[in-house]
């Protein structure tokens, strides 16, 4: 199972997320998803994966007014993207369901949970049991309803149940009783609240801020990393190579100051207008930031040429860099060494760490490392902003993202987004009534990209609409009405006016 985590609950700090994600894991294991599945599907390369947020109670309100008209915070909120009875399928599986990898593995996301940290607090204390078993059962729970489980009636709430209970004993297995996980000050929780909900700790005063240009070669996982650091998803992520073509920022917060995270698109070689832009954007960000972060994927043993010039450039501006070698959690840390060694006799780094952007492993290394190269002063940005990107901005963005996921070959790297008008949601009305009316066209090269991306019966455009309507409600937390329209220009990639008019104009950065 591949569980995937957004940390949208900021008073808990990284190392409590971190233990929050092992036992979130660890419960979705234990679930044993695959019995539930086809034979097809169990004899297959498909794995299955699902996300996971952790949210406030205020989020969790406002959620389940949008969704269920209910005005109350509850513990958890499933999302199924199947349609699932009883842990099988109601309706075979469209190969819109399935995402391929380059291995020839495929992907079935079964959908999202949401889960509030301060009510698995709560809720545990009221119980009198730790907080890591009460958020191991909520996931165990919310797994089993993204499989077709539910309480509607008294047999379905029986096996679900059943299925509960089997499940809850590997809790308690021998090899576990000492697995309870560390908590912070011995207090007997997981939650270290941040500095100014503290009276005794002066915020207002920062040591270090500045900023930090994420840098390296395409798909090796810098937004997945940006996105880990925010907290929250600002740049969206795909197996498709040069899926970023802006720089964007992400605000990053904690005792010791302030960090801005710079994601740019992957250093490689330009073949037409906008890849040129791309490549001036993350140049020009390499220029301006305080420390480079050069990514390196640890898979590979030696710095590929791109990186090598990427390297060069920076030591021209003369930047402190630190490398991260990501993925670390595909390979073993021994096998790491000799790619090590070969970036070290590159540069002189002023530190290499093994991460895993995925995870979040040697995260807490890096920000510390990076904190102690950054420049004594203010803060940038107020507390509570954590990204540069507008709503605007970031829908187009989510409706790209959906391009790239139902859309394959040469479709993706034809097409650009732009919303052609953006209303924000009435906040006068009553909650079940505020909505956010988007209207977007997708630019394509070519008629029969354009036909592709519209499907038969205009079916394709409603797949990647529904599911970036769904993600843009989960960023805004209002109802989206979106409307999306498929135009054609062709050679646009290497038209100024067009560039400009989707933002990617020299002018604008």
């Amino acid at each position: 199972m591949i569980v995937m985590f957004v940390n949208r609950q900021r008073k808990y700090n990284a190392m409590s997320v971190s233990q929050f994600q092992d036992v979130c894991q660890r419960a979705c294991d234990d679930v044993e998803v695959s019995p539930f599945l086809d034979r097809k599907l169990r004899d297959s390369k498909i794995k299955l994966s699902l996300t996971v947020y952790y949210v406030s109670s205020e989020f969790m309100k406002k959620t389940n007014q949008q969704f269920r008209n209910i005005n109350a915070s509850t513990d958890v909120l499933s999302f199924p993207m199947l349609n699932m009875k009883n842990g099988k399928l109601t309706e075979p599986l469209g190969s819109e369901d399935v995402f391929w990898h380059k291995d020839q593995t495929g992907e079935i996301m079964l959908g999202d949970i949401f889960i509030s940290l301060d009510k698995v607090r709560t809720q545990a204390d009221e119980l009198e049991h730790d907080m890591q078993q009460e958020l191991y059962f909520l996931t165990v729970h919310s797994v089993l309803h993204l499989l077709g489980f539910d309480h509607i009636d008294a047999n379905d709430e029986k096996k679900m149940t059943s299925e509960q209970r089997r499940i809850m004993k590997k809790y308690q297995t021998p090899d576990r009783q000492d697995g309870h996980l560390e908590t912070n000050e011995g207090d007997g929780d997981l939650v270290s609240e941040f500095p100014d909900q503290n009276p005794s700790t002066t915020h207002d005063l920062l040591s270090h801020s500045g900023f930090v240009a994420i840098i390296g070669r395409p798909n090796v996982g810098k937004s997945t990393l940006l996105n880990h650091l925010a907290g929250v998803k600002l740049a969206i992520t795909s197996h498709k190579p040069q899926t970023t073509r802006n720089s964007i920022r992400a605000i990053v917060n904690n005792d010791d100051g302030q960090m801005v995270f710079i994601d740019t698109p992957g250093i490689h070689r330009p073949k037409n207008e906008l890849s040129k832009f791309m490549m001036d954007a993350a140049l020009r960000s390499t220029q301006e930031a305080d420390v480079i972060l050069l990514i390196a994927d640890g898979r590979f043993e030696r710095p590929s040429q791109v990186e090598r010039d990427t390297v060069e450039f920076a030591q021209k501006h003369k930047k402190n860099i630190i490398l991260a070698i990501n993925k670390s959690d595909f390979v073993d840390k021994e096998q790491l060494l000799p790619a090590i060694k070969n970036y070290a006799a590159l540069h002189p780094f002023s530190a290499i760490i093994p991460i895993s952007a995925k995870t979040g492993d040697g995260v807490d290394v890096l920000i510390r490392e990076i904190m102690a190269l950054l420049p004594p002063g203010p803060k940038y940005y107020p507390d509570e902003i954590f990204t540069d990107q507008t709503e605007r901005e970031l829908s187009a963005e989510l409706i790209r993202e959906q391009i790239l996921r139902f859309t394959h070959q040469e479709i993706p790297y034809g097409t650009a987004v732009m919303i052609d008008k953006f209303e924000e949601a009435d906040e006068t009305l009553p909650p079940d009534k505020q909505i956010i009316r988007i209207y977007a066209s997708v630019m394509c090269e070519r008629d029969s990209h354009k036909a592709i991306l519209l499907g038969k019966g205009g079916l394709m455009i409603k797949r990647i609409g529904s599911s970036a309507r769904s993600d843009i409600e989960m960023m805004t937390g209002h109802k989206v009405y979106l409307e999306i329209h498929v135009k054609v220009r062709q050679n646009w990639q290497n038209m100024p006016v067009h560039l400009k008019e989707l933002g990617y104009g020299k002018d604008d950065h």
